[in-house]
């Protein structure tokens, strides 16, 4: 096995990553910001552009490769790590670097800092891996490093998201005095929608096996998110104390209903035997939750429509649901009759669409309408590209798990034809093969033409005394 002694070029790399870490906290504000403003009025520049698409390549596209590959103990999985740092890190100073458009306070220059330490930690991490240095003390605590090493490496593409979202914010100035609670709510229930999908994604590719190792059903965990996202929403989205304004008791009463029914699918997760039973709660909850937004009373009449396609959308995850659990699969776990990962292709329309139903959530705050409104943009080409953009994301977390499929599973050796078969007792399509007369007429053929060039030693390392077929003395 390769190990750091035999990669020396990964020396410059973690060089440059140490001598960071005394410098990344020192990014400082820009004076060009017109005071009470957010950003200042010049375009981005083109510096900006390529700190966007860098960062963008290596933080939502390599590092959750790589990860991937972490995960199945691809030999790739360094190369590309080592690639994404190689992009991220130049991609950081340019954001510094840019002229144009400029930001003042603002989350997205703040947590920057704290994402390249993150990645600083993860790279010397790996590299100490790497480094095999298992006696004594250092020895003991590997396991623990080795865990270490593993969160971090699914922190990442997690801490990378919420990155682009503050960039995205950043870069148009949103989010700021009176609409900062608003945005908030969208965006983080926007982003629950997708990562909901990515869990129902991940779950239907590959997470049978899960689920019966947990002996819960799938309806068991979604409820316990969906009752305890309950609670938080029934205290959190009014001031308690203060008037009931706008929308207040609409998204508190959200809330209730959601608590009510997650306790009821929690319940309904059980048969009379204790084993794991599918229901509906979950589905009617999400189907309950796509009607009340879709008539939520907005000033705009672009931000009417897109907030109610927003809704049909969340209402046709749970029709989907629905249909999946009680048609397709009738209250199955996986298809009756058919293999454990089979996917029936209705299976794939609930989790991309509370694909779309995120995106869409995420794209419908105040400020973005206001914008989208005042530059005659139609809400029939909003709604497209962000389905556009829902698409691409769904192809790339299939395409994620199909790597990790392709990697963890047994591929079967190739049939040969009738005359080239190799010689084997074991079992093949689950019956035992018993070699025939032809066999050992090849076998025994086979074994006089290699008789000159086998020694003795080589009969003692492979545990033969004697030369014979099958183990039999000749």
């Amino acid at each position: 096995m390769a190990t750091f002694r035999t990669r020396p070029a990964m020396l410059p790399l973690i060089s440059t990553l140490l001598a960071l870490a005394a410098t990344v906290l020192a990014h400082g504000g820009h004076d060009a910001v017109p005071e009470g403003e957010a950003i200042s009025p010049e375009p981005i520049d083109t510096t900006l552009w390529i700190h966007i698409l860098l960062q963008t390549l290596a933080w939502g596209i390599l590092f959750p490769t790589g990860m991937v590959l972490g995960l199945v103990k691809s030999r790739w999985h360094v190369p590309v790590q080592i690639l994404g740092s190689a992009i991220a890190i130049p991609g950081y100073f340019l954001g510094h670097l840019h002229k144009g458009r400029q930001f003042g306070k603002n989350a997205h220059a703040g947590f920057a800092n704290w994402l390249m330490l993150l990645l600083i930690v993860q790279v010397v991490l790996g590299v100490y891996l790497r480094l095999h240095l298992e006696k004594g003390f250092l020895g003991r605590v590997r396991p623990l490093q080795v865990k270490a090493h593993g969160i971090l490496g699914g922190l990442i593409p997690v801490a990378a998201w919420v990155q682009m979202l503050f960039g995205g914010i950043a870069a148009q100035g949103f989010c700021q005095g009176e609409h900062t609670g608003q945005c908030a709510a969208h965006f983080i229930m926007g982003s629950a929608f997708v990562g909901y999908g990515i869990v129902l994604t991940i779950l239907l590719v590959n997470g049978s096996g899960f689920l019966k190792r947990t002996g819960r059903s799938q309806e068991f965990w979604d409820s316990c998110v969906i009752a305890a996202w309950g609670c938080v929403n029934t205290f959190t989205e009014h001031r308690w104390g203060g008037p009931w304004v706008r929308n207040d008791l609409q998204h508190t009463s959200m809330g209730i209903i959601w608590w009510a029914a997650g306790l009821v699918g929690v319940w309904l997760s059980r048969d009379k035997q204790g084993r794991p039973k599918r229901n509906l709660i979950p589905a009617i909850v999400i189907f309950m939750t796509g009607w009340g937004m879709s008539a939520h009373p907005q000033s705009l009449e672009l931000s009417t429509h897109v907030h109610s396609f927003f809704g049909y959308t969340l209402m046709s995850v749970g029709v989907t649901r629905v249909v999946e659990i009680s048609f397709v699969l009738r209250d199955k776990s996986t298809i009756e009759g058919g293999d454990e990962d089979e996917v029936n292709s209705f299976q794939y329309l609930p989790p991309f669409l509370l694909y779309a139903s995120g995106f869409l959530f995420m794209g419908a705050t105040e400020e973005q309408m206001a914008l989208l409104a005042s530059n005659n943009v139609t809400h029939v080409a909003y709604i497209l590209i962000l389905f556009s953009i829902s698409f691409l994301l769904f192809l790339f977390v299939l395409m994620l798990l199909s790597l990790y499929s392709a990697n963890t599973k047994a591929v079967p050796a190739p049939r040969k034809d009738d005359g080239e078969r190799p010689l084997t007792n074991g079992p093949a399509n689950g019956h035992p093969r018993i070699p025939n007369a032809a066999d050992r007429q090849a076998a025994d053929a086979q074994e006089f033409e290699l008789e000159g060039l086998m020694s003795d030693d080589d009969d003692v390392e492979g545990g033969a005394l004697t030369k014979g077929t099958n183990g039999r003395p000749r």
